[in-house]
């Protein structure tokens, strides 16, 4: 029996401990808009960024906003540079990692090398890898032991970044978009997205296959998940099993995603100025959270920061299945509006905005790396 299945409630199970209740109906578990491409959502967008731009007499504000960031992170920017831009209150909420680089050298020494770096830091197995270049949860790998990190290093690109992170001890996720303008002591939460991974729970007569096949979201999505479990779509879980079919925190991978705004507390947004103020010059965007429970985050505790994404962040809880179209694009709208306005106060500070044409370098360079990548998780 699917985990997604039964009722209109159900319990996040022991992948999405501290969770809230997901809800899940038989025919509405996938909204119509949730896989369309992405120009549909953002011609809107960029018809109001031309008209922002020339309201502002400058089109590239949007690349400012964090201006300690490659151009604001909007396309081509490193998770280390960011993560690295914390001081000593923010790093503490940081789940710890290291960065290493693919090289021409012995696979194995590079094996023996990185396992090191791990000893060092203090990291075992099971660590999270994922590019340093990158979105959309794109080339993340739960590993679990030194055998799966020599095939993420065969299979990474030569020269190219990652990170080996910490696996956090949390269970429950959530995507908080974050907004400060320049000057301002206090900034303001404008989204939290609750972020499940899907799963299935075996019942001991059916395949993964047809758990899949059998479970309402799940069997809509089988071009995501069955690639991914080629090796296992013949294997019958036991009775009460719970199986992964997503590790990567990303609706394109297949995560599902809701709405939390009502979790939007003073007591959480606080904690995130106390922690952001110490990230030099980070101002706009989403970070991707891990956190025990929903009271102790709502409270501001008990949470630790995977990711600190930029200009280029989604308020993600745009998809939910129950957003409706206008409230997509309105959402969407009015985040550039912000970004604009926090740009426009960067320029007046003295901050030089970029050219297009570097935009346009860094999303071909991005582009091609991104295709090189190790499957997801």
């Amino acid at each position: 029996m699917s985990a997604m299945t039964e009722g209109r409630f159900i319990s996040p199970g022991k992948m999405n401990a501290g969770m809230p209740l997901l809800e899940v109906e038989q025919n509405a578990s996938i909204s119509p808009y949730e896989f369309m491409p992405s120009w549909f959502f953002y011609a809107p967008v960029v018809i109001q960024s031309l008209a922002l731009g020339l309201r502002h007499g400058d089109l590239c504000l949007p690349l400012i906003a964090n201006p300690s960031i490659k151009l604001s992170g909007m396309v081509g920017e490193s998770k280390t540079d960011i993560l690295n831009l914390a001081g000593p209150v923010a790093k503490q909420w940081i789940e710890p990692f290291i960065t290493l680089t693919k090289n021409a050298h012995n696979l194995d020494a590079q094996l023996e090398s990185a396992m090191q770096a791990m000893n060092s830091a203090q990291l075992s197995f099971p660590i999270v890898a994922k590019p340093d270049l990158g979105c959309r949860g794109v080339g993340v790998k739960l590993l679990k032991s030194k055998a799966q990190l020599r095939d993420y290093l065969q299979t990474f690109p030569a020269s190219a970044r990652f990170l080996l992170q910490r696996k956090a001890p949390y269970q429950a996720e959530a995507g908080v978009f974050y907004v400060r303008y320049p000057g301002q002591e206090r900034g303001k939460i404008i989204s939290i997205t609750l972020k499940y991974a899907p799963s299935v729970v075996g019942d001991g007569t059916h395949t993964l296959k047809e758990l899949i096949e059998r479970c309402p979201r799940a069997g809509q999505l089988t071009h995501l998940y069955f690639p991914r479990h080629t090796q296992k779509l013949d294997w019958v879980p036991a009775e009460g099993e719970e199986y992964p079919l997503a590790f990567a925190g990303s609706h394109s991978r297949g995560s599902i995603f809701r709405n939390g705004n009502q979790y939007i507390s003073p007591a959480l947004t606080r904690r995130l100025d106390g922690i952001l103020k110490d990230v030099d010059g980070y101002y706009y965007g989403r970070l991707d959270i891990k956190f025990a429970d929903m009271e102790s985050f709502m409270a501001g505790e008990n949470f630790s920061i995977l990711e600190m994404n930029g200009a280029s962040s989604e308020a993600t809880h745009i998809w939910d299945r129950q957003t409706s179209l206008f409230e997509i694009f309105s959402t969407l709208l009015k985040q550039y509006r912000i970004l604009f306005e926090i740009g426009a106060l960067q320029r007046k500070r003295g901050v030089k905005t970029p050219s297009l044409r570097a935009l346009l370098q860094a999303w071909r360079e991005e582009k091609s790396l991104v295709q090189h990548y190790p499957s997801t998780d």
